[in-house]
């Protein structure tokens, strides 16, 4: 029934993937699927963001990022499972979405957690967003 899985990822935010890493292994295994996670890194090339950083922060940030994915991969994916690791650029929920259809994901598995930070009053949170724009299907876990 599904193929690849892609799993939401905030490296700093355990509550990101904490429930949401056992339902989409749970469904790996059953299906046979690829997991795909997937982790936002925010826009340093705006130019106003960008002028405060230096010129190659861009790089090293998605370089650490990396580094961070492949360890969060082999300390909490069992080698039963086939990962693939996936750095987006933008927003959050765009990231994910773009990122879902680039590998051809037949579901996402992301986590509802409410940091009740002012973007999530002023946008709402990034599961309700995924959910309302995915072209796939969308499990919330809580």
């Amino acid at each position: 029934m599904y193929q690849k899985i892609v799993l939401p990822v905030d490296m700093n935010e355990p509550a990101s993937w904490e429930r949401a890493l056992p339902t989409a292994l749970a469904l790996c295994r059953t299906f046979g699927a690829t997991l795909h996670v997937v982790t936002v890194l925010p826009d340093y090339h705006m130019p106003l963001v960008g002028s405060f950083f230096p010129a190659n922060f861009s790089d090293k940030a998605r370089q650490a990022l990396s580094d961070a994915q492949h360890r969060f991969v082999a300390e909490h994916i069992p080698d039963d499972v086939q990962a693939q690791c996936i750095i987006a650029d933008g927003s959050p929920y765009e990231g994910i979405i773009e990122s879902a259809r680039s590998v051809g994901g037949d579901l996402i598995v992301m986590a509802s957690h409410n940091r009740r930070k002012l973007a999530d009053w002023v946008l709402g949170p990034n599961a309700e967003h995924v959910v309302r724009h995915a072209d796939i299907s969308v499990m919330v876990v809580r």
